[in-house]
């Protein structure tokens, strides 16, 4: 990857980050109606997980250089997970703290936590694969 591709990627995924404190804090006035739940999940856990989804995908594309043998790899992901998991209780409790029209949830934490365990797997594998070619 060139050096112009990384510093995009970079952007990108501090862009991914504002979005998600941007979702997380802000009053939205209205929201169009949607179902409340599809195949029995609640639909805000899906969007939970839907956000968490391109945490670890982002890393990767915008630091990837640094995994160029499968321990590195599980070093990467694990280090990846651990930032995600922290962004996911950070932004629940700040929710709770700093809002009053926002309330941190656990279960909302274990969807983000489920789309980024979803997400980590998918980049394990994608990076082992392309170490082995």
């Amino acid at each position: 990857m060139s050096k112009g591709q990384r510093i995009a990627f970079q952007f990108l995924f501090f862009l991914y980050l504002a979005g998600i404190l941007f979702l997380c804090f802000w009053h939205f006035e209205s929201l169009p109606t949607t179902p409340s739940a599809l195949f029995g999940i609640p639909m805000d856990k899906l969007v939970h997980c839907a956000m968490f989804l391109p945490f670890p995908v982002l890393a990767f594309l915008a630091f990837d250089r640094y995994t160029d043998t499968a321990k590195r790899t599980f070093l990467f992901v694990g280090i990846t997970m651990a930032i995600g998991l922290l962004l996911a209780a950070g932004t629940e409790w700040g929710q709770s703290a700093f809002t009053e029209y926002r309330s941190g949830d656990p279960l909302d934490f274990l969807a983000d936590a489920a789309g980024l365990l979803v997400s980590c797997v998918i980049v394990t594998i994608w990076d082992i694969r392309k170490q082995r070619s």
